[in-house]
């Protein structure tokens, strides 16, 4: 009985062993005549064969962040229809077509182009490159005291079409427009915007303080610069809130209180500060003009200022500030 038992098993053993072999002798003979690879497909036709899925997929992601690298000012490209993969065996002299596909992928694509407007009174006049361009532009018409500077502004445009650029220097001297009076704040009321006492401390916290009143909107209006935002043209983050709107555009009291601040701030330009009881203040900067004057109470709603574009500004805005015994809080808490 043990003898028939190891007959069967030393059979068994042969026959595991000459499957293994078979097995091996059909994986070699596939792997030696077939290679492993993708088939391309575009919009569900089969357009050719890569066999690395990973670099061919990498330059069309590269092609459409950047382009084909013959233009700077090319944002992004547009691709309607991207390459799907299926893995296959392929006969190893049949020759894969990567260059092909990629040529069949960006010959669809429409780019996108990145340039910058420069606005006067909302429509846009000349074109640069680069926002270092526009805001350098701003900031010469700025230093030469244009007269027009309150009307200028900068856009960021993304179009299939490039526009003729300029440089910064021509579009200075085709905007400069020199002033012939001295700007007055509030003309019709100067005589009552006298200064105050104002804390512009960069002393911020992301959290949301109770105020105890409930705030309007000073103006409508873009967002163009959000609480906590960095920027080249401040020196540290941002304590309040932007919100581009026309020169000369009226600016509402947001609660009502009592002008603690009126006139001229450094970097926060023609500001008017009023303060709501309880250590709440808001903040009202850029302005081109002034209608309240220091010790002055207002209601909610009532048109306090002008917006426009003094001390460190690249365009018609309103810099507003929400402060809680001097912290300022992101307004976005309570407004807009």
């Amino acid at each position: 009985m043990f003898k028939k038992v190891m007959v069967h098993a030393r059979r068994g053993v042969k026959l595991i062993i000459l499957f293994m072999i078979a097995i091996f002798l059909m994986v070699g003979a596939v792997a030696f005549l077939y290679k492993p690879t993708y088939s391309v497909f575009i919009n569900g036709e089969q357009v050719g064969y890569t066999s690395n899925k990973s670099e061919l997929q990498r330059r069309i992601n590269e092609y459409v962040d950047h382009g084909d690298g013959t233009n700077k000012n090319i944002a992004f490209v547009q691709v309607n229809e991207l390459p799907e993969y299926k893995l296959c065996l392929l006969k190893r002299n049949i020759v894969t077509n990567d260059e092909e596909i990629y040529n069949k992928v960006t010959e669809q694509g429409i780019p996108y182009y990145r340039y910058y407007a420069i606005l006067e009174d909302q429509e846009e006049k000349y074109y640069v490159s680069t926002f270092d361009e526009a805001e350098n532009v701003i900031n010469t018409l700025k230093e030469k005291n244009s007269e027009n500077i309150d009307k200028i502004s900068i856009l960021e445009k993304y179009e299939t079409g490039i526009k003729d650029m300029v440089s910064a220097e021509e579009v200075v001297s085709k905007l400069y427009v020199e002033k012939k009076t001295s700007v007055k704040v509030a003309q019709n009321t100067s005589s009552r915007a006298s200064a105050g006492y104002v804390n512009t401390q960069t002393t911020t916290s992301s959290g949301k303080a109770s105020l105890g009143i409930s705030l309007i909107r000073p103006i409508s209006g873009t967002i163009t610069s959000r609480f906590g935002a960095r920027s080249s043209i401040r020196s540290s983050a941002h304590t309040g809130l932007d919100i581009s709107a026309p020169s000369g555009t009226a600016i509402k009291a947001a609660a009502s209180g009592t002008v603690t601040f009126a006139g001229w701030k450094g970097s926060y330009g023609y500001m008017l500060v009023i303060s709501h009881g309880n250590g709440v203040q808001t903040y009202y900067a850029h302005c081109s003009k002034l209608y309240a004057s220091v010790g002055q109470s207002v209601s909610q709603g009532e048109t306090i200022a002008a917006v426009g574009s003094t001390g460190n500004s690249t365009g018609p805005h309103l810099h507003l500030e929400i402060r809680v015994n001097g912290v300022a809080y992101n307004p976005q808490n309570y407004l807009y």
